[in-house]
């Protein structure tokens, strides 16, 4: 096994393309595999649903929703100390979120000139869903990231949906997590076939305004397809990160943070990006070894990864100088960035692109991943340059408000009616010259 490793100076123009757009790529080549599946749901509801997850999970589904009795026996079945530690993620989770919310103005009004206010309200969503991947494992921590915010916002009506497992039901420690978080209604259905019945409802999965959370290239599709039904969020597809270091980060360390991104799946980007030649060599030639003393599955998804060359989005980009690393950083735009550099405040303010920053040695991706309280849920794909890390935020939305009386009115009329003119909008100015005041 070799890992892939690139001068960047030197790497051809197609390579890099590949190694910039990672995932993007295979989400465009499901598109067509997605949409009948999407229409299906439409078309059937309930019944596709069950299809679905007999074709996809081999599982035999009941009752879509989860029961009471499901989500009791899912408490009665999780080990103390993996409930004590989703309690203890998900304080930190709710704690960071607060402080979030705080800083929420709900109502504010400022008087712009004499007699002219506006401001803006703010107000939770309706609904909405939340998707819980369940592929390759279990994720409660995707859960509580979801709905820790969107409970503290104030939505009313959430729906997770969530792949069942093969006996029919739904993965207990997330059914526990769901619980605690509040949230009682929880679905089995995942894939693109999940993201479609939130956007249309079926027979027991309610139509929702929005959709958030993280998932294979299928869902991926499936909200770019039905972005015209409900907004489909952040992008949130297959995971990423850059472990972006100079000749003072911990070289062992080092390979073990690329490893934390890259064993989530073989469509994962997992990088490291540094101008130092000695850490570059030692992490190609010790990593191997790193992997190899993973447990099979995770080593085979590791070793595609970080060797497979044109199929694959790992490796090891070899810059020029740290301002070339931060250059590539910004373009790249990744999910997860971890700072491991001498003086890393003096860096961050450079990393304009990135859903987060982990800074130092002390905080490497699994633990934003789970407990420190911010949000893992987080652009891919190179969205973060122009989407932010889920926050309360995404739970919410603003509405404009404003407020003249007679004097503001009087002292904006003549230059809104000017406009109005030229504009071509007679109604607009004749509604100012004719008024009744």
């Amino acid at each position: 096994m070799k890992i892939n490793k690139y001068i960047w100076s030197e790497t051809d123009a197609l390579t890099k393309e590949r190694i910039l757009r990672r995932a993007e790529s295979d989400i465009d080549a499901v598109c067509e595999t997605v949409r009948p599946i999407i229409e299906q749901v439409r078309e059937n509801g309930d019944e596709a649903l069950r299809a679905f997850a007999a074709k996809f999970e081999k599982a035999e589904i009941s009752n879509i929703k989860a029961s009471p009795e499901e989500f009791e026996s899912a408490d009665k079945s999780l080990d103390k100390d993996l409930k004590a530690a989703i309690s203890h993620c998900v304080r930190n989770v709710e704690t960071f979120h607060v402080k979030q919310m705080e800083r929420v103005e709900k109502y504010w009004l400022e008087e712009i000139e004499t007699g002219v206010w506006a401001g803006e309200q703010v107000t939770p969503l309706d609904s909405v869903g939340l998707y819980v991947p369940r592929g390759k494992g279990a994720f409660p921590s995707a859960l509580y990231m979801l709905a820790v915010p969107a409970k503290i916002a104030g939505v009313k009506n959430i729906a997770i949906v969530t792949p069942p497992t093969p006996d029919g039901g739904v993965d207990a420690a997330t059914l526990y997590t769901a619980w605690l978080c509040g949230v009682e209604n929880v679905y089995k259905c995942g894939g693109a076939q999940g993201i479609a019945a939130l956007a249309y409802g079926t027979q027991s999965v309610p139509k929702v305004c929005k959709v958030l959370g993280p998932g294979s290239p299928y869902v991926a599709a499936a909200k770019r397809i039905l972005s015209d039904q409900l907004d489909p969020g952040m992008p949130a597809g297959p995971s990423e990160s850059i472990v972006l270091t100079d000749e003072t980060s911990d070289p062992d360390n080092t390979i073990w943070d690329i490893l934390n991104e890259a064993e989530h799946g073989m469509d994962s980007a997992a990088l490291l990006v540094t101008h130092d030649h000695a850490l570059a060599n030692y992490v190609q030639e010790n990593m191997p070894a790193a992997i190899e003393s993973l447990p099979q599955t995770h080593r085979e998804i590791c070793k595609h990864v970080m060797s497979g060359q044109n199929e694959s989005y790992g490796g090891i980009i070899l810059t020029g100088s740290l301002e070339e690393s931060i250059a590539f950083a910004n373009e790249y735009a990744p999910e997860h960035l971890h700072l491991k550099v001498k003086n890393p405040d003096e860096v961050v303010p450079s990393l304009k692109n990135a859903g987060e920053i982990l800074i130092g040695e002390y905080t490497p991706s699994s633990l934003g991943n789970y407990g420190i309280g911010v949000n893992h849920v987080l652009p891919t794909g190179g969205w973060a340059k122009s989407y932010s890390c889920t926050s309360v935020w995404d739970f919410l939305k603003r509405t404009s408000i404003s407020r003249c009386d007679k004097q503001g009115f009087e002292a904006l009329k003549e230059s809104v009616c000017t406009m109005t003119d030229y504009e071509n909008f007679p109604a607009h100015g004749e509604v100012l010259r004719k008024r009744k005041i």
